[in-house]
């Protein structure tokens, strides 16, 4: 192979690799959400409010992809429907609003490369960091009141399933759970002091709350370097 192929065989490579890793895909969330904590059930995949969002992805290789997402919901959970004695004598319950912005890394567990255009799918697994906004509530009297807004970190555990159903739609469906740096999703410990009397439950562990549902991308991005020898 003479030195001008050679040199731009490894240009093209290079181009190749670097367009390749320029793939995006942006899209939307649908499903629904449902909290894990001390009121109500204490089911971990049960979605009893609807939940959206719009994510964006960065393929940096068919393996893994670079994922940033707005996901807003209400979480909600009533005592009455609880299957323990103890909470549904009480009675208590409550709504939140939930919003969070995320930054994660998503894994493919097989190659999913978005230049091919057989149909192809994969399992993948996400997390990285959210950052959460929620209401700070505290129940008195069997009434839950709200106190003022508050941020707190959460930390997303995603497990899904994705197939490519046209050249440029990839639908998705997931189940992700969100471990919070809070234990007042649900009005049981509000920090305050003034408040201090109404704290009720576990106080040591922290509340969860999860989204299930799909996603639908679209893809776009340039693609990747074909150079003749």
């Amino acid at each position: 192979m003479k030195m001008k192929n050679f040199l731009s065989t490894i240009v093209c490579l290079f181009l190749g690799f670097s367009l390749q890793a320029q793939i995006h895909e942006i899209g939307v969330f649908l499903g629904g959400s449902n909290y894990v904590g001390d009121v109500g059930k204490t089911t971990y995949i049960d979605p009893n409010e609807p939940a959206f969002g719009v994510l964006y992805k960065w393929n940096k290789s068919p393996r893994h992809a670079w994922r940033i997402g707005y996901t807003q919901s209400t979480i909600s959970a009533n005592d009455r429907d609880s299957e323990e004695a103890s909470r549904s004598l009480r009675g208590y319950h409550f709504e939140n609003s939930i919003k969070e912005l995320s930054l994660a890394l998503e894994f493919n567990f097989f190659d999913f490369n978005l230049h091919t255009l057989d149909q192809k799918f994969t399992p993948y697994v996400t997390s990285g960091i959210n950052f959460l906004r929620y209401d700070d509530l505290y129940i008195e009297a069997g009434e839950t009141k709200k106190n003022e807004g508050k941020n707190t970190i959460a930390i997303p555990m995603i497990l899904g399933i994705k197939s490519n159903i046209s050249r440029r739609l990839v639908l998705a469906a997931e189940v992700g759970a969100r471990y919070t740096f809070t234990d007042n999703l649900d009005g049981s410990n509000p920090k305050e002091y003034r408040f201090s009397a109404l704290r009720f439950g576990n106080l040591n562990n922290n509340d969860w709350y999860v989204f299930s549902g799909i996603t639908l991308t679209y893809t776009f991005g340039e693609k990747p370097c074909y150079c003749a020898e």
